[in-house]
């Protein structure tokens, strides 16, 4: 079956590697890949706008999709591609676009051209992380350029209890890559899983039958911290998560821990929703 990318551009070189990143992937699936530029012209005043700026908005947008689809590899033979121009906020167009063209995920980069140097995440990435419940999204930092996913850290804390087509991208991932997943939770003392716990960690050996994957135990105080460093021991290739109210990483998410996402600088993120029930 084909698969529907969104993969929003502002033309910045993140955005680009996004895009590579996303055909890379999904080299020997068939996808549809539908590469988006926003403008908007919320911040003016409608009685002062004039239909001269807004068509020089739109002649922008339309000529730099137009470079970008040019930029394009073409030797891509499952990939098609389509370009969207569109006047509006970013992320509710892209709601909309999501619905539309029923969307299987999106591909976007983690900093765009007006983002600060300093912050890892830009205002736009964590908002679609954040706000676009209706499809997974997959980040992909600014430096990591593609190469085989051999593992996906998995972090939880067994409490929260997951559906498994809250898994289907991740699991699709961990297929095509031929990938190995890591499940992690980090204890704050030595301690067991009580009943609860090992019931869902049971589920999740249904939900990941037939991949690579194992379960791991860290003890740190801090989570964060724990994390990354076994990221960063390992060569770990990407971190997944599922985007629930009060699940135990929804705090990664939350406006005043985003310098969290910073752990996260190295390798993709991938945000999973249970989107069929929002």
């Amino acid at each position: 079956m084909t698969q529907r990318i969104l993969c929003p551009t502002d033309f910045s070189k993140n955005a680009q590697n996004a895009i590579n990143y996303a055909m890379a992937l999904l080299r020997d699936k068939a996808c549809v890949f539908y590469i988006l530029n926003t403008y908007d012209v919320s911040s003016y005043s409608m009685e002062i706008t004039s239909a001269g700026d807004l068509e020089a908005s739109r002649k922008k947008s339309v000529g730099g999709l137009k470079i970008t689809y040019e930029l394009l590899p073409d030797d891509a033979k499952n990939h098609k591609f389509r370009t969207v121009s569109e006047c509006g906020n970013l992320i509710d167009t892209m709601r909309n676009i999501i619905d539309e063209k029923d969307i299987d995920m999106v591909v976007m980069g983690t900093k765009g051209a007006t983002n600060s140097g300093q912050k890892t995440y830009g205002s736009q990435t964590v908002l679609a992380m954040e706000e676009i419940r209706n499809c997974p999204v997959l980040a992909i930092p600014e430096k990591t350029i593609y190469k085989e996913i051999r593992e996906i850290v998995f972090p939880t804390n067994y409490r929260t209890i997951y559906k498994r087509r809250e898994f289907q991208y991740l699991v699709d991932i961990a297929k095509i890559s031929n990938a190995s997943i890591k499940v992690v939770k980090v204890f704050k003392k030595e301690e067991d899983l009580d009943s609860d716990q090992i019931n869902n960690q049971n589920l999740l050996k249904d939900y990941f039958e037939g991949l690579d994957y194992s379960f791991h135990s860290l003890y740190n105080n801090e989570v964060q911290t724990a994390i990354n460093e076994f990221i960063r021991s390992r060569g770990s290739d990407m971190v997944a998560f599922i985007n629930k109210k009060h699940s135990f990483f929804s705090m990664m998410l939350s406006r005043p821990m985003v310098k969290n996402l910073g752990y996260y600088a190295d390798i993709p993120v991938l945000a999973l929703h249970d989107y069929r029930s929002r």
